[in-house]
């Protein structure tokens, strides 16, 4: 006999339309989630500074953000024959030292902007364990493959996460006081950790975002991704290879999850005509230059302009 248990999942007070502005954050389930927004073509922006796994970090960009402190050159350093930023993701480290610290300080600005503009904040956290750098103790977003001896390893505690939530929250309203939070955990078990430490890091960041909730429901929402992936899609076939990331299925059902509690059903016709509209750009046809199918790009290309006439965001 099978069984599978359902999570419930609380609908949001303040759910996403056409007219919302996204910006997600932290792990890489963030950006699943978000490639599936883009995909349905929601004003959505991700990670500006690479994929951020601990609360922490990215609590230090946000306020970086909102302040406008810039990075100087005392923030990066060289290795490998590339600059980095221990603050950053290492796919934006630069062989070009000024090439680097403009980019940094671009996504400063740009970022500011789109804090100060964005409805809605998806906020992903993917583990508590953290490492700091023992010249100056700082906890760090990326090593970058720096050798282990200089860093120490920690977790950090539900205290320390929650004030890191917090301080986010407050960072972000104080440009943008209607800004609604949904935050939610990753999925992907970071098993390098241990099995046991990967428990106790996701049981950290759980209890600490629901000890936040409590004085916010108006503002924020809290996105059981974590659950459903451990209790709900328990099978091989919702996993990767390695057995730790959720597959394309288990992406594709925790999305209706979210969907379902997070955008407002008043949008889903539109999302059913852009899935049309996708599947259709995706198709390679057999003869392209037949009548039939001559006359269905005429006809998925007046559906493209109907919709950007709507939506003039929306770009195909």
């Amino acid at each position: 006999m099978q069984f599978r248990t359902v999570i419930p999942v609380l609908a949001s007070s303040s759910p996403v339309d056409y007219h919302s502005r996204i910006l997600s954050l932290g792990s890489c389930f963030a950006v699943n989630i978000a490639q599936k927004l883009s995909y349905y073509k929601f004003q959505n922006r991700c990670n500006p500074f690479g994929i951020i796994f601990n609360p922490v970090s990215i609590e230090k960009l946000i306020s970086r953000a909102v302040k406008k402190d810039f990075f100087t050159e005392k923030d990066i350093f060289f290795h490998n024959d590339l600059w980095h930023c221990f603050e950053v993701h290492s796919e934006l480290s630069n062989p070009n030292k000024e090439v680097f610290l403009d980019l940094l300080n671009q996504l400063v600005s740009e970022t500011n902007q789109q804090i100060t503009y964005s409805t809605h904040f998806l906020i992903t956290y993917g583990t508590s364990w953290v490492y700091r750098k023992t010249e100056n103790n700082q906890i760090v977003a990326n090593c970058h493959k720096l050798p282990q001896k200089q860093f120490t390893k920690e977790i950090l505690s539900i205290e320390t996460i929650q004030n890191a939530i917090e301080n986010t929250i407050v960072l972000i309203q104080s440009v943008n006081p209607e800004a609604k939070f949904t935050f939610t955990v990753s999925p992907v078990r970071h098993i390098k950790d241990g099995f046991v430490e990967n428990q106790l890091s996701k049981a950290h960041l759980i209890s600490a975002i629901h000890s936040n909730q409590k004085s916010k429901t108006e503002t924020y929402n809290y996105f059981p991704s974590y659950e459903i992936m451990m209790d709900e899609l328990r099978d091989y076939r919702f996993y990767t290879e390695d057995m730790l990331h959720p597959s394309a299925l288990a992406v594709d059902y925790i999305w209706e999850k979210f969907k379902e509690t997070t955008i407002t059903p008043s949008v889903f016709t539109i999302m059913e005509e852009l899935e049309t509209i996708q599947k259709g750009l995706a198709h390679r046809p057999f003869n392209p230059n037949s009548e039939s199918h001559l006359k269905f790009e005429i006809n998925l290309r007046k559906k493209i302009t109907k919709l950007e006439s709507q939506y003039p965001f929306m770009k195909f």
